[in-house]
């Protein structure tokens, strides 16, 4: 594979608040990444790493942190330069993430699904000076890396880049979201408070580290607060049952996917999840009716969050709020978080834990709009509590009625017998597009049955399902999240006229 050229990665963006959020006591008046993970050393367990057999106290993960810095500076990585790497869930990927940012490093996870040229293609944005592929991370490349000369001090300024987190989707050249390095410190205090997380919680991650869920989950939190952070490799619902009984798993957090087959696997039974006490979901699916029935078969406060690559976790409700709050809204401003809705609907926001541009220059500009980030997503506002209700691209537009693909698949999940539900807009000659519904649900719900549900829920004619097609299993894309693109083709090949 061709090496990138080196390149060191710069701001695109400067926050218009930039002033405000670094007064005295503000959100960037704060340590680097390094210190604000750093203070707290314990013999509690940091991370446990079940594919690998390894557990590491606070107080020894602190040192691999220092070995790891000293070896990644031997081979060459100074302040400002990006380190790329590509690898499964694990204890090392953490290390790599917390060895940069002791040298103020840009630290640049790629997706370990990625394809070679996938990767290729997220490398040239970045140009990185070291980049460690799966076996180099699995293998003699990280062992040597680990026996460095400590750095026990860290070369970072809180404003310098700290990571580049490459968006996830089926089609399109992916963009490059830099964080710096007191943006994200910032985040992980506030969602520490927000959350409610003490030293005796234990978080299970299956969300992938190269994603912000992971990132933020894994890797932040239990470095501000000494929580135990446990990363899966590949999801396994079986194996997760496992864990969270083994581990006394607390909090867990990513798609309703990963819980709808945690609740559905063989081994489950509500002693099984018994230390599980707060789930937090965000993305497409996380309706009203999802949040009910996990809250009961969990016996865990279930609420919902929302937030993005660009902006992680900027909405989600406290322990104060009520359950009502926690399951029909994603949730109030967190800190100093601000929303505004467009003419059209469409969430715009801004705040300090805003990423600060793409590596493109000009992606950052038609996404920023005199310091608001466009979303692309459709939302409700009321009385400062937001429900997004679909993303802009997937309206349904039927002979003329603009239809949130996100109200429909909220319907549908509402009836008993529907664990999951994506609706599409199904090509048609005549309307344009009609509304097809693909849901993973017990006989004897077909079309007929949702026609009559959507009747009785007093739904309009125009937004009631014309298709439902059972699946056994959604197609998920790599962060857990229903593959839409491959649901419009399956639905586009099904169209008339279609062979």
């Amino acid at each position: 594979m061709a090496a990138a050229q080196v390149v060191s990665l710069r701001p695109t963006y400067q926050h218009p608040r930039a002033g405000h959020y670094l007064r005295p006591g503000g959100p960037w008046d704060g340590p680097t990444l390094d210190a604000a993970l750093s203070a707290r050393r314990s013999d509690r367990d940091a991370v446990v790493d079940p594919a690998a057999g390894v557990r590491l106290s606070h107080s020894e993960l602190g040192d691999r942190i220092e070995q790891l810095a000293g070896g990644l500076r031997t081979a060459g990585v100074r302040r400002g330069d990006v380190v790329a790497w590509q690898a499964p869930n694990g204890y090392r990927p953490l290390l790599l993430f917390r060895a940069c940012w002791r040298l103020g490093a840009v630290a640049a996870p790629i997706h370990h699904q990625a394809s070679t040229t996938e990767a290729e293609r997220m490398l040239a944005q970045v140009g990185p000076r070291l980049t460690l592929w799966p076996d180099d991370v699995a293998g003699e490349r990280f062992v040597q890396l680990s026996q460095g000369a400590r750095v026990r001090e860290s070369a970072a300024e809180p404003d310098d880049i700290g990571v580049v987190l490459f968006t996830s989707g089926s089609t399109g050249e992916p963009k490059a979201a830099l964080h710096t390095q007191r943006g994200l410190s910032y985040k992980a205090q506030t969602m520490v408070a927000a959350h409610g997380l003490t030293p005796g919680d234990a978080t299970l991650t299956p969300a992938p580290l190269a994603h912000i869920s992971g990132l933020l989950n894994a890797v932040l939190l239990g470095g501000v607060t000494p929580i135990t952070a446990i990363p899966m490799a590949r999801w396994d619902p079986e194996r997760a049952l496992e864990l969270v009984r083994d581990e006394r798993v607390s909090f867990m957090i990513g798609p309703p996917t990963f819980f709808v087959s945690l609740m559905h696997a063989s081994g489950f039974t509500t002693e099984s999840v018994a230390t599980l006490r707060l789930v937090s979901c965000g993305g497409a699916g996380v309706t009203p009716a999802f949040v009910e029935d996990a809250s009961e078969r969990l016996g865990a406060r279930v609420k919902r969050t929302y937030g993005s690559t660009e902006a992680p976790t900027v909405t989600t409700t406290t322990p104060s709020d009520s359950a009502r709050d926690a399951r029909e809204t994603d949730g109030r401003a967190v800190g100093e978080v601000e929303l505004r809705l467009s003419s059209t609907g469409e969430l715009a926001l801004r705040g300090p834990e805003l990423f600060v541009g793409y590596a493109d220059a000009e992606q950052t500009s038609q996404a920023i709009d005199d310091g608001w980030f466009r979303t692309g997503d459709l939302a409700r506002i009321d009385d400062g509590w937001l429900t997004i209700v679909g993303r802009i691209k997937d309206v349904i537009i039927r002979g003329g009625e603009n239809i949130a693909a996100g109200e429909v698949e909220a319907v549908l999940e509402a009836h008993p017998s529907v664990r999951q539900a994506v609706a599409v807009g199904q090509p048609d000659e005549v309307m344009g597009e009609r509304v097809c519904a693909f849901v993973v649900a017990d006989p004897p719900f077909d079309l007929e049955a949702c026609r009559r549900w959507f009747a009785e829920r007093g739904i309009a004619r125009f937004k009631t399902p014309e298709r439902v097609v059972r699946l056994d299993e959604l197609p998920l894309l790599a962060a857990g999240k229903p593959d839409r693109a491959a649901l419009v083709r399956l639905a586009d090949d099904a169209s008339p006229g279609r062979k």
